[in-house]
């Protein structure tokens, strides 16, 4: 059973998605595109180049009435933060090596009917050679497929793209997802990480 989180909470989501669509209009922002069907799937989130992004981001999942969970380092669940740090979304888990942390979210997919799990390619907001390869490997696993979410600071748009299932060739994938972020600008352009599996 999936445990409460703030995004999923009845009266803080209601409450969290009205403040969350008005703060979206005054600062000039739009929602764009729509959540797909499907019950379980890795979103990510692209191109990350500032701290801003994660305001942008939790205002689109409020707004969206979205339940997306992150993964954190086992270590900042320790007390007396657990529970906040699962009510936040946060997923524990052993970062000693990226494998560990594959399958375990692999695991996680399967042992749930609803799951969300959100990630930012780059790993960074600094630019790097290219992205991180586990969103992608995370889907193929669980055999979900990936939503292309963005924030466009060009137009102050950001939202819901398309679905991409991937097909296990993940170079023929990557250009799929590059040909959409290709026309996606980022706060600080100059720090945008090619969109190509680097690591």
């Amino acid at each position: 059973m999936t445990p409460y989180t703030i995004f999923n909470t009845p009266i803080i989501k209601n409450l969290f998605r009205g403040i969350s669509l008005l703060l979206l209009k005054i600062l000039g922002w739009k929602k764009v595109g729509q959540l797909p069907a499907e019950e379980k799937f890795v979103v990510i989130v692209a191109p990350h180049t500032s701290n801003w992004d994660l305001f942008y981001g939790i205002l689109l999942a409020f707004a969206f009435g979205v339940d997306p969970r992150y993964i954190a380092k086992n270590q900042l669940f320790r007390r007396p933060f657990s529970s906040l740090m699962k009510w936040l979304g946060g997923l524990p888990v052993d970062r000693t090596s990226s494998h560990h942390t594959t399958d375990q979210m692999i695991r996680v997919f399967r042992e749930n009917k609803n799951f969300i799990l959100a990630l930012a390619p780059e790993g960074t907001r600094h630019k790097t050679k290219g992205w991180r390869s586990g969103f992608y490997h995370i889907a193929t696993g669980a055999r979900v497929p990936i939503l292309l979410a963005f924030i466009n600071y060009q137009n102050k748009s950001g939202g819901a793209g398309p679905l991409v299932y991937p097909t296990g060739n993940i170079r023929d994938d990557m250009k799929v997802i590059a040909d959409f972020y290709g026309t996606v600008k980022g706060k600080h352009p100059d720090k945008t990480s090619p969109v190509m599996i680097g690591s």
